[in-house]
């Protein structure tokens, strides 16, 4: 094995730690968008579309959407990010949560 390329191995997670040329740090990254529900509260009784999806995200302020249509099995994941707009078979909007 070439030493070259261990060497060049252990020095990576450290290039992670480094400034900028000009002496100052790098940027940290946003925060998170996190979703608040209260703000899609009003979209209930509203017919499910991608317009009303598009307000539910904004209203929300979370980064993604998840659609849950009736009778169907969802992932139990927490991510705070996103909200969930389920809907009936008439596709009105019975309920807006995040998670």
């Amino acid at each position: 094995m070439d030493i070259r390329f261990v060497a060049a191995a252990a020095m990576l997670p450290l290039a992670a730690c480094a400034t900028m040329g000009d002496g100052t740090e790098p940027a940290p990254a946003p925060p998170p968008m996190t979703c608040n529900a209260d703000g899609g509260a009003s979209f209930v009784g509203q017919t499910a579309t991608p317009e009303v999806g598009a307000a539910v995200l904004k209203a929300t302020g979370a980064r993604t959407l998840r659609w849950g249509p009736p009778r169907s099995a969802m992932t139990m994941d927490y991510r705070q990010d996103r909200v969930n707009i389920m809907y009936d078979d008439a596709y009105k909007i019975e309920r807006v949560t995040c998670g």
